[in-house]
């Protein structure tokens, strides 16, 4: 019991140094140029994220226990993997369904065939088309009907416009003491030349769209499919215990 007190108490201490901050923003910023997060797999599957990233979601996951996990961002089909192996470690003795769906709005053939031969794939459901198109999320919203526990991962196209639209689309299906997670929040801290050459960029990004959206549900009352009032905070204790993430402030854990 006292090792979890000291560690909460240390994790609050690490949040607030300054000094780790910034050298974490110079890591950040060297590993992006050096494509860091596109050299680890899970399970046979490039996964496209940091690790310490991973880590913290697992320990969400773990945490909540969602038997409905939503990503939008497909690329390698690593993540979902990962999403669906711990569904696996959770689900496999129990009566309940569980299943993660991954949205894209182009999955290439190779990933496409890759994620289906996986032996994981029997949790997973995939969707092509763009996560604000109206039947993509409507078919989301019907597949999501019965199921108890939902978290929600943001990790496709990364404009303001894009993320503040899939915001206002998917958090309303996030359950109570679930999360919606948002990557690369981190474009924000990054120097402009980070985001060279790309249509996102400083306060056109995920952070930016965050922010938008947490104004909108506090300044006027949105309410989730069965009509009960949404209400985020931004839950930094992740970010502040791993310190290296590509998702400062977007761990939003609904309450």
């Amino acid at each position: 019991m006292n090792f979890k007190k000291d560690t909460k108490k240390e994790i609050q201490r690490q949040g607030k140094d300054k000094k780790i901050q910034n050298l974490t923003k110079k890591w950040l910023n060297r590993a992006g140029q050096l494509k860091y997060s596109y050299h680890f797999e899970w399970l046979g599957r490039p996964i496209i994220q940091h690790p310490q990233d991973m880590i913290g979601i697992q320990q969400l996951i773990w945490n909540v226990k969602p038997d409905l996990i939503i990503e939008t961002g497909v690329a390698r089909g690593g993540s979902l993997i990962f999403y669906a192996s711990l569904q696996e470690l959770i689900f496999k003795k129990s009566k309940l369904k569980s299943k993660v769906i991954g949205i894209d709005i182009k999955i290439k053939k190779n990933n496409y065939h890759k994620i289906k031969e996986h032996q994981m794939s029997k949790r997973i459901t995939l969707i092509e088309g763009s996560s604000v198109e109206k039947k993509v999320f409507n078919k989301v919203y019907k597949i999501a009907e019965g199921y108890k526990k939902i978290m929600v991962l943001l990790d496709s196209n990364h404009t303001h416009s894009h993320v503040y639209e899939e915001l206002k689309v998917y958090a309303k299906l996030v359950s109570k003491k679930s999360y919606c997670v948002v990557f690369d929040t981190i474009i924000d801290d990054l120097p402009e030349t980070y985001g060279k050459n790309r249509p996102w960029g400083k306060n056109n990004n995920p952070k930016s769209a965050v922010k938008k959206y947490l104004k909108l549900i506090k300044k006027n009352n949105q309410f989730d499919l069965n009509n009960k009032k949404l209400s985020f905070e931004n839950d930094k204790t992740i970010q502040n215990q791993l310190l290296i993430t590509v998702a400062p402030d977007g761990f939003l854990k609904r309450l």
